[in-house]
């Protein structure tokens, strides 16, 4: 078995993120993992062109994780400036969760964002119904910050709320 490898997306990439994604996040697959959304939301994670403009953006890098030749989580990571990042999008295949490959995903994303970015701070969003998921990241060193940010509640693109939702901020120092 080969090595768990890092390497920044692109767009020939799509075709195997995407699926990816949507497995994570949504649907009945989405239910054999335990982060996913499922209960929340319905409809899409992300679409193909919302992926490739996240790969085209130069700001932004989209860090896949691959094993076997299999793509097996990705993350994405965004330039802020000042010493900020933003991560997003954390995905790992529901079927390979629960075994440390998260926090190899998270623990890529946070070195990139040093060596790349140069950040010394940062933050995410996460659905504020996501307690078990948020107090997850608290165990690997992100805070609460106390602010809270909209969720796109009439953006089909990011899904259909089955209840009203609102994202809380978490953010760590790098």
């Amino acid at each position: 078995m080969s090595p768990l490898a890092f390497r920044p997306a692109t767009a020939g990439d799509i075709a195997r993120l995407h699926p990816l994604s949507e497995r994570a996040y949504r649907g009945e697959t989405a239910r054999a993992g335990w982060t996913h959304e499922a209960d929340l939301l319905d409809g899409q994670r992300t679409d193909a062109a919302e992926l490739a403009a996240l790969i085209a953006d130069p700001a932004r890098v989209l860090l896949m994780a691959e094993k076997d030749g299999d793509v097996i989580g990705c993350v994405q990571v965004v330039d802020l400036g000042a010493g900020l990042a933003y991560l997003g999008m954390l995905t790992v295949d529901p079927d390979r969760q629960a075994g440390g490959l998260g926090r190899q995903v998270l623990a890529a994303a946070e070195d990139l964002a040093r060596a790349a970015l140069r950040a010394r701070r940062i933050e995410m969003t996460v659905i504020a119904q996501r307690r078990e998921l948020i107090a997850w990241y608290e165990r690997r060193g992100y805070r609460l910050t106390g602010e809270s940010r909209p969720f796109p509640m009439n953006d089909p693109r990011f899904g259909l709320p089955l209840e009203p939702l609102s994202f809380v901020v978490l953010d760590k120092r790098l």
